[in-house]
């Protein structure tokens, strides 16, 4: 069991079981609709840039950022996917390649560390704070959100290897997930205060969407044990593709469908404020 080390529960499937034809392709094929839906969401976000007014503008900016660090990223983690496991003949399934890289879900964290404090600011962009200090909130964005992508990533590394210490990372990883959500769910009740009811009914909606997408993550996180009845994990292909399609939801929903929404909220506000890009051009 531990001749992998604390690699990621993927890498002893391989080595162990192997994956079947189905298994290996839907992980890949996953894999590769993540990173280019990201890529065509790059190009809505900057297509519609000047749709807002420049006062928002900063959080499509931020957007473009998120896209193409999660582009570039979930790129490089679907080749590292297609060149970790090769196929064996005398078996018929894909089993662990013995000269390249093993998998890593890091490349996930990285990505997160990266675009989680960008995706939690974008909203104070677009949203007016009625009674919470900007700086106050904004700061604890980043520290929860960094301090949760860390302890999750490091977590991961135990999830085969010492079940005890992934769960704890995990439990501290959760306390700042958390605290996220209560800033965030502050954040939107304070938004929706003094706009028109077609921008609440937006700024609303970005709640319902935040607090299911980040929801799924947890689920992802302990993926090998929601199919296992034991403090081992289920070194299953079934658990395997289950953790990459929940990582690849969470991530479409919780960057391009978010994106979209404050995207909508910022045109929404716009109007109402006099900014009508529709007309700017019509006119010129």
């Amino acid at each position: 069991m531990n001749s992998l080390g604390n690699a990621t529960f993927e890498n002893y499937v391989g080595m162990e079981s192997g994956f079947s034809e189905m298994a290996y392709q839907m992980s890949a094929h996953v894999l590769t609709l993540g990173y280019a839906i990201m890529l065509a969401a790059l190009l809505y976000f900057v297509l519609t840039m000047k749709s807002v007014s420049p006062k928002y503008r900063i959080s499509s900016v931020l957007s473009v950022v998120v896209m193409v660090s999660a582009f570039l990223l979930l790129y490089v983690q679907a080749g590292n996917w297609t060149s970790a496991f090769t196929f064996d003949a005398s078996s018929g399934t894909y089993q662990l390649a013995n000269d390249a890289d093993l998998f890593n879900n890091g490349y996930r964290y990285l990505n997160w560390l990266i675009d989680v404090p960008m995706l939690l600011f974008q909203i104070l962009f677009v949203v007016t704070l009625k009674t919470s200090k900007f700086s106050s909130v904004r700061n604890g964005f980043w520290f929860s959100g960094t301090a949760m992508i860390i302890t999750g990533y490091i977590g991961q590394f135990y999830e085969v290897t010492n079940p005890t210490l992934f769960f704890i990372w995990g439990a501290i990883s959760t306390v700042f997930f958390f605290h996220i959500l209560y800033l965030m769910k502050k954040v939107i009740d304070e938004g929706k205060q003094g706009i028109s009811p077609k921008a609440a009914g937006y700024v609303g909606a970005i709640w319902t969407v935040f607090l299911f997408s980040w929801m799924l993550y947890p689920g992802a996180y302990l993926m090998p044990y929601l199919f296992s009845f034991s403090m081992e994990p289920a070194l299953t292909e079934t658990a395997v593709v289950a953790r990459h399609i929940t990582y690849t939801v969470a991530d479409v929903v919780s960057k391009v469908i978010y994106g979209i929404l404050l995207t909508l909220t910022a045109m929404e506000l716009s109007k109402d404020e006099g900014y009508d890009y529709d007309s700017l051009t019509t006119t010129s």
